[in-house]
């Protein structure tokens, strides 16, 4: 049956990856790849730019025009260094501003994305929604401490999967979230943390591209959030 996928933040690596394998798929007929200014030239693709305030977002979303029922969406939104936004690796490094620039990037502006997508979500298709998170996030997991604004502002993402998941298995039974992390993926996020990565486990946009989009094959409509790595293991929240 064909079907309709969503990638928001369609112009970075990985992103870029996902469409690429999704235009190979017989049954995906229609990608709508919204980004602030990568356009794509392909017949199944339909190039979307937003500046993403809240405004945006929302003027955005109200005039898709979707053809078929939504299978997948794929919310690829985020940062973790920025000019001179660094992240912190000791407590005098917090400041007000920064941890604002992080928490709107990797919280608030994914979280506004699914609120205004929810309603082209709702259908008796099963819909698999994935937002890049990290392991970082996970609080019983943090035993290293540091990288405070972009740890913290992870943690608050996989929160808010695990409430939208709540609301949602009442009003859009249909829908599965996922908070993925991807691992280090050789893109100009990680650029400047590459040279401690362990041998093997830098990996490339197309690789993690498969890994989640067979993960994403293999997941239940539940009702319930999960929080994966590309290696198809779970995270502790």
């Amino acid at each position: 049956m064909p079907y309709s996928v969503i990638v928001v933040g369609a112009g970075s690596k990985i992103a870029q990856a996902i469409i690429d394998q999704l235009i190979a798929l017989d049954d995906c007929q229609q990608i709508i790849a919204i980004s602030r200014q990568q356009s794509f030239q392909h017949t199944k693709i339909t190039s979307i730019h937003c500046q993403y305030d809240e405004p945006s977002i929302e003027s955005t979303c109200q005039g898709l025009d979707i053809h078929f029922p939504v299978a997948n969406v794929f919310i690829c939104q985020g940062i973790l260094h920025q000019d001179e936004l660094q992240p912190e690796r000791k407590l005098e490094s917090i400041s007000a501003e920064n941890m604002l620039k992080v928490f709107t990037a990797n919280t608030v502006i994914p979280s506004l994305w699914l609120k205004n997508l929810t309603p082209h979500l709702k259908s008796t298709v099963p819909c698999k929604v994935a937002l890049f998170s990290a392991r970082i996030g996970s609080i019983s997991d943090n035993q290293l401490g540091g990288w405070y604004s972009y740890r913290a502002s992870k943690a608050a993402l996989n929160m808010m999967v695990k409430t939208f998941s709540v609301e949602l298995a009442r009003r859009a039974k249909n829908v599965k979230l996922l908070a993925f992390h991807p691992g280090t993926t050789d893109t100009p996020l990680s650029e400047p943390f590459q040279r401690s990565v362990p041998e093997g486990k830098l990996f490339t946009p197309e690789f993690v591209a498969t890994q989640l989009l067979s993960l994403l094959d293999s997941l239940e409509v539940d009702g319930k959030a999960s929080y994966m790595d590309w290696n198809h293991q779970p995270i502790t929240w």
